[in-house]
């Protein structure tokens, strides 16, 4: 029993650590899931750029995890690694807390004796209260909190760069640290603090967000003195050279023209508008309307994070103890919370949760010292195994709170959708979308990786602005620009003032930007499809005209651009998309997407006298989605 003690408290980061890990398994997604995860998997199988910021350091790991010879298909393997990344966060998170509190100030007590006349140290309430054992406690418990908190537990569910950037982050914390409490004062380690924090930078630029808290500790032990200034020098001459290392990856891997080069990041130009995700400004800062808004989600949402009744009771706990009795750890976490919280909220994007992340570690930290203020507040002091039962109760009812919620063992929606739009074209089709959430960057892997109907061509309308998608087209589909190069070479420079940020002639590139849409649709050799989005948010309002003679009739899962004036029979419409459980905002986009273009296709054979197949597709309607409201004109069936 004693070596089991022993062995816990020697272990009990990676013990904490493990524990996540296997429960991260129950909840890991079997292959794609919405968003970027079909592309960020292809970048790291195929060794290709991502969208900005580039993200080198995630790519270059992912590429050499797939390289492990595991008995798992590409995107579980890339979807472990995320688990591996997070579940190591958890361990570095809770050596970082086991520091922290072991270096609460104690107040000195002093006491004259009266025979010797000198002064007599005694032990605090601090030293008798927060024991060894009370701190591993702490640490880990504070460590499940932070590890089933909802948007922390997501990033360990599927391929993403933050899965990543949550264990680099904490590795910067845990230096941080180190450094900062050493009492040698030893520079060395605010050199492994540099190149942790060039590291975490070369992975996600967000790693900005904790400079501030960073500048308190590091002048607030050294003060701002010559040594101070110096020292600050050499961990910038540390830091530069390595991001720059990994940063190199871009326009090296570009030159080479891999299959998924976004930003085409080959020269100067073009890398630094990439490394600087410059295509993104238009959302930073946007208003103050945009800031209020996403504050409001952001403390509605806190809740769910945490379960209300108890984590946020510990973590309101831990707020008032470290004020007290830690005050430069509580500065440090509040400036920290208060840099990231500011910035997010002025990113007006619809998946903002991530971005709070760092906020939300923030918060747990503070819940650390919460655990002790409650054993403080026991005045009978519990036993251990009593201390242990309260403190882990509250993480594993938020694990059971949030499990559902994160749980993604059975999502295969975005899998389905994609290969069945893949498949319901024939062979040499070209697909116009801008669907990238829901099965256009899925597609890149399910096209790239597994070699699934790699005949297909699926155009992205939104990236038809950017100059550097025409390299990457002509890459994957080679001949795609034959016979549209003039066009395409006056649209790009139309482009090059606006992507530079100087005067241009928005009349101009936008009629060079539909000249080419046009192009592309009519030079195909193939069949031509209009994704469904298209039709019903751009063309029927004429924000996007047809080519001069061609319709669109309902086909399967899309609109087949055509000339031909009558009847163009489809397959079947089949029903072999497996929605999940919990619906979601973008489960319920697919959801309305299948409502409208079956009964697109029901009317269809309707008006040209086919009740019967019309029939069979209202009866699968009313079978995928029983509560479905029809079309009156599809209601007598």
């Amino acid at each position: 029993m004693e070596k089991l003690k022993s062995f816990c408290k020697k272990y009990f980061a990676g013990i904490t650590a493990f524990f996540v890990f296997i429960i991260y398994l129950t909840t890991l997604a079997p292959t794609v899931v919405n968003i970027d995860s079909g592309e960020l998997a292809t970048v790291q199988i195929t060794l290709g750029i991502a969208h900005p910021t580039g993200y080198p350091l995630f790519t270059i790991l992912g590429y050499l995890w797939q390289l492990i010879p595991l008995p798992f298909t590409a995107i579980y393997k890339a979807n472990l690694l995320a688990a591996v990344f997070t579940s190591s966060a958890i361990w570095v998170f809770v050596k970082s807390t086991y520091l922290m509190l072991t270096n609460i100030p104690v107040p000195k007590v002093k006491n004259l004796n009266k025979k010797k006349q000198k002064p007599v140290q005694l032990k605090s309430e601090n030293e008798n209260i927060i024991s060894k054992s009370l701190i591993i406690l702490s640490s880990s418990a504070s460590g499940l909190l932070l590890a089933f908190s909802k948007t922390f537990w997501m990033q360990s569910t599927s391929v993403e760069v933050y899965s990543l950037h949550l264990l680099l982050i904490n590795i910067v914390i845990l230096f941080l640290l180190k450094a900062y409490f050493d009492t040698e004062n030893n520079s060395r380690n605010w050199f492994y603090f540099a190149v942790a924090l060039a590291f975490s930078f070369a992975n996600h630029l967000t790693t900005i967000l904790i400079l501030p808290g960073i500048a308190f500790l590091f002048y607030s032990k050294n003060k701002f003195s010559a040594n101070a200034f110096k020292l600050n020098l050499k961990m910038v001459a540390v830091f530069i050279p390595v991001l720059v290392l990994f940063y190199l990856y871009l326009p090296i891997r570009a030159s080479q023209n891999p299959l998924l080069n976004w930003g085409d990041p080959v020269n100067i130009e073009n890398f630094w508008r990439h490394f600087t995700g410059a295509q993104y400004r238009v959302w930073l800062f946007a208003s103050s309307a945009a800031a209020k808004k996403q504050f409001a989600y952001f403390v509605s949402n806190l809740p769910d994070e945490f379960n209300a009744s108890l984590g946020m009771f510990v973590i309101l706990l831990g707020i008032i103890y470290s004020f007290k009795k830690f005050r430069m750890m509580f500065y440090f976490l509040l400036i920290t919370f208060a840099a990231t919280i500011s910035y997010s909220i002025n990113y007006d994007i619809n998946d903002i949760d991530s971005y709070f992340l760092l906020a939300y570690i923030s918060l747990i930290f503070f819940a650390s010292f919460g655990f002790i203020y409650m054993y403080n507040l026991n005045k009978k002091k519990m036993r251990q195994w009593a201390i242990a039962a309260v403190f882990f109760l509250i993480p594993l009812v938020q694990m059971g709170f949030n499990y559902k919620e994160v749980n993604k063992s059975g999502l295969y929606i975005y899998k389905d959708y994609t290969k069945q739009i893949l498949n319901s074209v024939p062979k040499n089709s070209m697909i116009l979308s801008y669907q990238w959430d829901y099965w256009v960057s899925s597609s890149y892997y399910f096209r790239l990786v597994d070699n699934y109907r790699r005949d297909v061509t699926v155009v992205d309308k939104e990236l038809l602005r950017r100059s550097w998608y025409y390299n990457q087209l002509a890459t994957d589909y080679p001949g795609i620009l034959d016979g549209m190069r003039n066009d395409v070479n006056g649209f790009l420079n139309a482009l090059q003032p606006f992507e530079r940020g100087e005067k241009f002639n928005s009349n101009l590139l936008e009629k060079y930007y539909r000249t080419v849409i046009t192009d592309l649709l009519t030079t195909h050799k193939g069949s031509v499809f209009i994704a469904p989005e298209l039709y019903d948010k751009e063309i029927r309002n004429g924000e996007l005209t047809l080519p001069a003679g061609y319709h669109l009739v309902p086909y399967n899962y899309l609109f087949l651009l055509t000339k031909n004036s009558g009847y163009i029979e489809a397959p079947d419409l089949t029903d072999s998309i497996r929605f999940p459980r919990k619906a979601n905002k973008y489960t319920n986009v697919i959801k309305q997407t299948l409502i409208n273009i079956f009964t697109n296709r029901a009317l269809y054979e309707l008006n040209y006298g086919f009740k019967e197949k019309a029939k069979r597709i209202v009866l699968l309607l009313k079978n995928k989605f029983p509560k479905v409201r029809l079309d009156e004109r599809l209601t007598n069936f």
